[in-house]
């Protein structure tokens, strides 16, 4: 039996469509509320796949409620952990550390009380090193810098993964993957969703920045492959291409036939946005833009992907081809509502 966590998350729901339509070993999801179902439903729907919906095996749990995670263990072999909170707001600091790390150290120790024979953990490519003076890339190998300026959420899912190498030192074979934004259908509300209803509003600014981007098909493909190879206590990039935040928005606006924004958002102006969002913040207002989320927008920082593509020979979907799919369905969706 497989598990999948967040199985109505975008990853974990496109990983189930990918999961049953091999038909080789029963599927068992997590969901937390049945809108969550109903939208994966839709998911296996727009795939022509509705007729493998009915072979999943959901189960109401949480992974922060540890006797729900009595039943949904029950008879696992594999687990892809793919249940994770996103967010940017330094208000959700408390949320993020209980879900990406504490969470994540529940499942971890199911895994291990229940003799589980492999887990995939979704982690980010927030997650990942700072690079040293003398470095160029961030790889799997570039190293955590704590006294560096991460935001919350980098620091929640770092923590994640340190639950992870835990359970990797107690016998458990694990194996991790680093998505950089992962592009995909059937979340327009979620993640980088929202990247395509802002896009679709107007955007008056861009930035320089940059970072890595990922078909979400691709992200399935490479952790079933993961965990179809004697591959264990290891990590892997997976970006698909590197780009400007510039450049991802351009994209996108041509593809939706809207204008892209025309002034280029500098250093100050981010300095004062973030600086009266911090204030605004502090009467209760939600944040949309820290410190660090200022300081990512203009991050040249490079991300290398060589070991997934040499190690594993993994050949990825280019960023064209993954919005000339997904733009299409998007500008359907808002159609239909």
């Amino acid at each position: 039996m497989i598990l999948v966590t967040g199985g109505t998350g975008l990853v974990g729901s496109h990983l189930l469509l990918l999961l049953v339509a091999n038909e080789e070993r029963k599927v068992r999801a997590i969901y937390r509320n049945e809108d969550g179902i109903r939208r994966v439903k839709r998911l296996f729907v727009s795939a022509n796949q509705v007729h493998l919906f009915e072979s999943i095996e959901w189960v109401r749990a949480d992974i922060l409620d540890v006797s729900s995670l009595e039943i949904a263990f029950e008879a696992v072999t594999e687990v892809y952990h793919c249940a994770g909170l996103i967010s940017f707001d330094p208000s959700d600091e408390a949320v993020l550390r209980k879900v990406n790390i504490e969470g994540t150290a529940n499942v971890v120790n199911f895994c291990i009380d229940k003799g589980v024979g492999k887990l995939c953990h979704v982690s980010s490519i927030a997650a990942l090193g700072d690079l040293a003076p003398n470095e160029v890339l961030i790889s799997e190998k570039t190293e955590w810098n704590a006294e560096r300026l991460h935001s919350d959420y980098a620091i929640s899912k770092f923590g994640g993964e340190l639950e992870v190498w835990r359970g990797h030192q107690e016998g458990l074979r694990v194996v991790i993957v680093n998505p950089g934004v992962i592009l995909g259908e059937g979340l327009w509300e979620q993640g980088s969703g929202v990247l395509f209803e802002t896009v679709w509003r107007g955007l008056w600014f861009y930035t320089k920045g940059v970072t890595g981007y990922v078909d979400v098909k691709d992200v399935v493909r490479m952790m079933s492959l993961l965990m179809s190879k004697e591959v264990f206590g290891e990590r892997f990039v997976v970006v698909s291409e590197l780009l400007s935040y510039e450049d991802i928005i351009n994209k996108i606006a041509l593809r939706m036939g809207v204008k892209a924004p025309k002034w280029l958002a500098s250093s100050w102006m981010l300095s004062v946005v973030w600086s009266i969002d911090f204030v605004l913040g502090c009467l209760g207002k939600k944040r949309f833009l820290t410190r660090q989320g200022a300081e990512s927008l203009q991050c040249l920082d490079l991300i290398s992907n060589d070991k997934s593509c040499e190690v594993l020979g993994f050949n990825y979907t280019k960023i064209d081809v993954c919005l000339d799919r997904l733009v299409p369905v998007f500008l359907e969706d808002k159609r239909r509502n």
